[in-house]
């Protein structure tokens, strides 16, 4: 498949890392030099200089027979100009574009995106993504990743392992044995910084970072399995009322229980015009780094802090300053993935990456029809794949122990019907199922034969 990618930066530069070693024809186009030539060095591409949005750059980058534009830059304007001259000069059958401004992304406006007016086939917001990412956090607090798949039936949880925690020490094929009814499966434990796909005689150690997925029904009980008891989040703050602030924020106005929040805005006119958008959140004027003003917002009795400023040691060092007030909870949005490994040692129980996020996003919406969702496990060390069994699959017809997985995959759940399973060796996958599959970013290519995504990929 032919694919043009606008904007060489983070998420265009991870986008084109994926896409190329997915055997894509892969086109990078950025107005920053050095990064095209960065491209064209590091990854399988090929790379070209100059504004994505003019009609000659998109020729250059070969538009005229191309599959699908993704615009990704820093500027809304350029990536609504790019999917346009994509459509109407080149006729490009499909257009992502990335957009942040919040005007653009009223509901109100959504015939905006129509063939006959902005031909864009897909928006995405990292603004509004992370937002989410903030809200499952926060709806599962003593975890320090957290998703939901099979529109909302299966949770993703990572959880730090205590002293504590019940089940250390433990072989992972006798969690069965001791909790039958359970619905949990431990697919990626990260230990040592290494993360890796458990075999049934593992065992868990005290410090390892453990994936788990539950159906929604066994959520708490899976939490206090492994040492997590549920909590309830009563007061919250908020640092930073960017679009991301103020989504959280409005994100917790709107839940049926009432949320105590505060949100801290070093900007005034920034701070007076989230005051104005906001009905029930305090907001207050001033560093977020201010102890006296951390003390101001009450954060020695606050559930969770949320740090979403636009400066990464801003987030962590308000995360850590928080946790050491007697903030219950940090979660602290961190740009830089090189920061994760860090998050024990800094106290600070959730980072949340904005390029991963958008990155995990784009890729669902680039794998449409076969792979329904698609979810980055740390560094893009692992994805979670959901994905519906054609009829042609490999894996159709099959029972899955006679399924060859590879070594770094594992099938966590099976839905048929209106039935969400989990796994077993007779259990048999047939042609319309749901699969979900952890596997380790090694391993998604054989992951994707078995789906024959790599043939019906579009």
């Amino acid at each position: 498949m032919k694919i043009i990618i606008c904007g060489a930066g983070q998420v265009g530069w991870n986008i084109a890392r994926h896409l190329s070693n997915e055997r894509n024809d892969v086109t990078v186009i950025d107005t920053d030099a050095e990064l095209t030539r960065r491209a064209a060095d590091v990854l399988d591409v090929r790379a070209v200089t100059g504004f994505a949005s003019h009609p000659d750059v998109l020729d250059r980058a070969g538009a005229r027979d191309a599959d699908l534009v993704i615009a990704a830059t820093h500027s809304d304007e350029v990536n609504m100009v790019s999917c346009q001259v994509a459509h109407s000069v080149f006729q490009v059958p499909r257009k992502i574009a990335r957009l942040r401004s919040p005007a653009y992304l009223e509901a109100i406006h959504s015939d905006l995106y129509r063939t006959d007016h902005l031909p864009i086939d897909v928006v995405i917001s990292p603004e509004r993504e992370v937002a989410q990412a903030v809200m499952q956090r926060l709806t599962t607090p003593s975890t320090f990743d957290a998703e939901v798949f099979l529109d909302g039936r299966l949770h993703l949880l990572g959880i730090a392992l205590d002293p504590d925690c019940p089940v250390l020490n433990t072989p992972l094929r006798q969690l069965d044995e001791m909790f039958p009814t359970l619905s949990a499966l431990v697919a990626g434990i990260r230990r040592n910084g290494r993360l890796f796909a458990p075999e049934p005689g593992d065992q868990l150690f005290e410090g390892d970072q453990v994936h788990i997925f539950t159906q929604s029904q066994d959520l708490d009980r899976t939490l206090e399995i492994f040492g997590k008891p549920p909590e309830r989040q009563e007061r919250v703050v908020i640092v930073g009322a960017g679009n991301v602030g103020l989504a959280v924020a409005r994100a917790l106005e709107a839940l049926p229980q009432r949320i105590h929040c505060r949100l801290i805005e070093r900007d005034r006119a920034r701070a007076e015009e989230a005051a104005e958008i906001l009905r029930r959140t305090v907001v207050l004027h001033g560093d977020g780094l201010s102890a006296d003003l951390l003390d101001e917002a009450g954060i020695a009795r606050a559930d969770a802090i949320v740090a979403v400023t636009a400066d990464d040691n801003t987030n962590i060092l308000t995360g850590v300053r928080a946790k050491q007030a007697g903030a219950r909870l940090a979660i602290s949005l961190v740009n830089d993935p090189t920061m994760m490994p860090l998050m024990g040692a800094l106290n600070i129980d959730a980072f949340v990456n904005p390029r991963t996020t958008t990155v995990s996003t784009i890729l669902r919406h680039v794998r449409h029809g076969r792979v329904r969702d698609i979810y980055l496990i740390g560094d893009a060390e692992a994805e979670v794949i959901e994905a519906q069994a054609l009829s042609t699959s490999p894996v159709s017809g099959r029972l899955v122990r006679d399924v060859e997985f590879p070594e770094g995959a594992l099938l966590c759940a099976v839905k048929k019907g209106d039935k969400l399973l989990k796994p077993h060796g007779d259990l048999r996958i047939d042609e319309g199922d749901i699969l979900v599959i952890f596997a380790m970013s090694r391993d998604v290519p054989e992951v994707e034969r078995l789906l024959q995504v790599s043939i019906d990929f579009f």
